[in-house]
């Protein structure tokens, strides 16, 4: 049994009862962050955060965005692979993606005063870096139109706590403009990466390659990680509190 054939359920047909948008809606309804799930956005959105906290997010991106890099490129190339033209478009945007945010990391960290020794001695946490080994799992293992959707249904969220972040750290902290150009960069709307999200979709659909309960599986999985990260950046943060 290959990986595209297990566990889908097709009418006789042969043909899926879903469309590309149908299981965009779906995603959006089933994997909505519930009130709360993001403990440290709102420590930063109030200034109760201290500056070792927000350094440490940038600290911890540091590691993230390259691994995604790594990994969605992974995966453009077995989407190229398999004939797959809408989807390794998709991945690699998202890999170009990362680069550009990685460009805006170095002004994030200046503002956060972190010296490049600092950043060399930095440790990670294991609850922020769980998000980058799942994506990296599924970079391996997952089918391509399936993390399509499973990294889509996230995008909403991601892109609401960076523009949070982006406005909090220009009014509570004085960040200038530069610093905050990671956060921009994610919060600003992506209508180019949309119509990619969606054409890859509809090729995974029309290929039968879209599994929805293990795409949604993928994407809850994945939330829940995101919320580790989050998380261990609030524990830091109240720890570092009087």
């Amino acid at each position: 049994m290959t990986p595209t054939s297990r566990g889908r359920r097709e009418p006789s047909d042969g043909r899926p009862h879903f469309t590309a948008q149908d299981l965009l809606a779906r995603a959006a309804a089933e994997l909505l962050p519930a009130p709360g799930a993001n403990p440290f956005v709102p420590l930063v959105a109030d200034g109760t955060a201290g500056r070792g906290a927000v350094a440490a997010l940038a600290l911890e991106q540091c590691r993230v965005i390259p691994a995604d890099r790594r990994s969605f490129l992974h995966l453009a190339a077995r989407s190229a692979r398999a004939d797959l033209p809408a989807g390794a478009a998709f991945f690699a945007s998202l890999a170009e993606g990362e680069k550009l945010a990685a460009d805006r990391l170095g002004a994030l960290l200046a503002a956060c005063r972190v010296s490049a020794e600092q950043e060399r001695a930095y440790e990670p946490r294991a609850g922020c870096q769980a998000y980058p080994a799942y994506v990296a799992w599924l970079a391996l293992n997952g089918e391509p139109a399936d993390v399509v959707l499973a990294l889509t249904a996230n995008f909403a969220a991601w892109g609401g706590y960076c523009a949070t972040l982006a406005g909090a750290l220009r009014t509570r902290y004085g960040f200038p403009d530069e610093a905050c150009a990671f956060f921009d960069f994610f919060a600003a709307p992506a209508p180019d990466l949309d119509r990619e999200a969606l054409a890859a979709l509809e090729e995974g659909v029309s290929g039968g390659g879209v599994t929805p309960r293990t795409a949604l599986r993928q994407g809850r999985l994945l939330q829940e990680y995101e919320g580790m990260f989050w998380t261990s950046l609030a524990e830091r943060a109240d720890a570092e509190r009087p």
